[in-house]
């Protein structure tokens, strides 16, 4: 599909890299490994250095998006655009749900989904509080035990339930 892209100078692509139909990369853009692009126009300098899918993105100059980028351009029924500004720093492995935009010189933090624009020159920060459950995996592995061999899951006393979180 490369025949149906636009690259201009300077342009650098990694290997593994995959340009579908529609997309223009302007000059001095990096495309790194395991980047792939559809329907996407990328302005110049900007970067996308590594495991990344850019789909229906309209991408200005000099932005940097960070390793596990995604645009989340599909809902099941229509595709949807995501604009991403100038100068825009996007973290790693965040998720953009189109429709979307990130206006100019504005960050996204790393491991966000966002779903709402952010503002130029805001910062926008998706993601919810961590949990941590002390003692699941052990008890998840009993219970995968248990049901494996039944006779072993009735010797084990029950335990009491905590009610703390």
């Amino acid at each position: 599909m490369i025949a149906d892209s636009r690259l201009d100078n300077r342009v650098s692509v990694g290997p593994f890299a995959r340009l579908r139909g529609g997309t223009h990369l302007k000059a001095g853009v990096h495309i790194g490994n395991f980047v792939e692009l559809k329907k996407s126009s990328v302005g110049e300098g900007t970067k996308a250095g590594h495991l990344t899918y850019l789909g229906d993105a309209k991408i200005g100059a000099k932005t940097n998006i960070g390793a596990g980028t995604i645009t989340c351009n599909y809902d099941g029924f229509y595709k949807h655009p995501t604009t991403i500004g100038n100068r825009v720093f996007i973290g790693s492995n965040s998720a953009l749900v189109a429709p979307v935009r990130v206006g100019d010189g504005a960050y996204v933090a790393a491991g966000s989904t966002i779903t709402d624009n952010v503002p130029a020159q805001g910062l926008g920060i998706a993601r919810g509080r961590q949990v941590t459950k002390p003692g699941w995996a052990a008890k998840k592995r009993r219970e995968l035990a248990a049901a494996q061999n039944p006779e072993v899951a009735g010797k084990s006393k029950p335990r009491k339930k905590s009610h703390r979180r």
